[in-house]
């Protein structure tokens, strides 16, 4: 029975042990899994926070959390606020910097944008802008010049009869438009073909009434040519068909009319004095059209040899120079001179130039190519190089070029784009207008 007992000690005791081992084997699970719980809690909450401290860009941080969180329970939150911020930092990458004051907007607009000038700068600077192709020119190959006018686009008035100046509508030098009245004109000639003219007007028009059978086509014909030689007489007299039709029918208007303007342009010439009689074929003054005008220069026979008509020059005045093409030659040599003449039309925008002036004729040269350009029209960019300023849909924009040869205030530039609109006066008032935009007070 003690043995029984005994055993049944023993038996209780191991029992008992193995149910303690189990607890303790339990307990140090249990405080195992409790200590990883405690890291994971440590690992999402303080890391992340030392992840996004310093100065927001420390890249190699953000690959010590992304590791250590899947070290630590696979922690995903973490990896997804590492992974999301890596992609935010190259949409940073990506913009422009902004140095907190709006610059970098500024500069990425005025990277597309030229230089955009109201109508008063423009008048200010005093900018103009030429068309300009590219062409063979030669700085050395110039010839002396002188400015005439376009003999087409004048009109030299002198009537055919004797006339008496009564009365002066304009001063010389002034411009006219077509139809404006001259001078008013009358005398004793002008009366008296004024009144031949309604008599032969009217025996005409009684003539034409009558049948055929009535008067002989001899007679018809002799006083139609009476009538329209009267005609001609009064169109000598430069007065308008307006005119004649109502003298015709207000015959108590002779003895005076009125001058009047064939063409637009500018009073020159002007010799007409009040009451003085100028006799016939006598020019009273001109007319000229100075928005286009012509060269007349003398050239030696190797020169004109390098000429050819339509192929273009380019017309030198002072410091405005302007395109020219090449319209005549006299294919004659001056027998004092041994030169020959040739005429060059070009276009006078704004009438800043005028016949009589001197001017200097730069030729062609095949073995040269490029674009004629004033001093006025060069700057210098902040490189050192040379550069123009070209006009576009976005405002006035830079443009280097390379600048071939330099002769007398003129450059023989290359690097310029058929037909560009190149600013040839006023370019330093652009420079100064793209170094401001290109000023940044931050720029320590």
């Amino acid at each position: 029975m003690k043995t029984n007992n005994k055993e049944v000690v023993q038996t209780m005791m191991l029992t008992n042990g193995s149910e303690k081992s189990r607890s303790f084997d339990l307990n140090a699970i249990t405080r195992a899994m409790s200590f990883g719980f405690l890291m994971s809690l440590t690992t999402a909450f303080v890391l992340p926070t030392l992840a996004t401290a310093g100065d927001g860009h420390d890249h190699g941080a953000k690959e010590v959390v992304l590791v250590k969180a899947q070290d630590d329970s696979h922690d995903h939150a973490a990896e997804q606020t590492a992974h999301d911020d890596s992609h935010d930092h190259d949409a940073e990458e990506v913009k422009p910097k902004d140095d907190g004051h709006g610059h970098g907007a500024e500069e990425a607009e005025e990277d597309v944008h030229g230089i955009e000038l109201t109508a008063a700068q423009l008048s200010l600077a005093k900018i103009e802008v030429a068309q300009l192709s590219e062409q063979t020119f030669s700085l050395e190959d110039v010839a002396t010049a002188t400015i005439v006018v376009d003999r087409d686009r004048t009109v030299t008035i002198a009537p055919q009869v004797d006339v008496r100046v009564l009365k002066r509508n304009v001063v010389p030098g002034q411009e006219v438009k077509k139809g404006d009245v001259l001078l008013t004109l009358g005398g004793v000639a002008v009366a008296q073909a004024q009144a031949d003219y309604i008599n032969a007007a009217a025996e005409w028009s009684r003539v034409k009434r009558m049948s055929a059978s009535a008067v002989s086509a001899s007679r018809r014909l002799q006083a139609q040519v009476d009538a329209e030689l009267k005609r001609a007489t009064l169109e000598a007299m430069k007065m308008t068909p307006a005119q004649i039709k109502a003298l015709a029918n207000a015959p108590e208007t002779i003895g005076s009319y009125q001058l009047i303007a064939p063409i637009s342009g500018r009073v020159q010439q002007d010799i007409a004095l009040l009451g003085q009689i100028v006799p016939a074929g006598t020019a009273l003054m001109q007319l000229t059209d100075e928005s286009h005008l012509w060269v007349e220069a003398e050239l030696t026979p190797a020169q004109a040899e390098k000429v050819s008509i339509g192929s273009k020059t380019v017309v030198k005045v002072g410091d405005k120079s302007m395109e020219g093409t090449i319209i005549g030659r006299s294919h004659e040599l001056d027998s004092v001179t041994r030169t020959e003449q040739i005429l060059v039309a070009f276009e006078n925008a704004g009438h800043v130039l005028h016949a009589g002036q001197f001017a200097e004729l730069y030729l062609p040269d095949a073995s040269k190519g490029g674009v004629i350009l004033p001093d006025s029209a060069l700057t210098r960019s902040s490189d050192g190089h040379w550069q123009v300023f070209i006009e576009g849909a976005e405002g006035f924009e830079a443009l280097e070029v390379e600048v071939v040869e330099r002769q007398r205030g003129m450059n023989l530039v290359r690097g310029l784009a058929k037909d560009t609109k190149v600013v040839i006066s006023g370019a330093f008032f652009l420079a100064s207008e793209q170094a401001k935009s290109g000023f940044d007070i931050h720029n320590h």
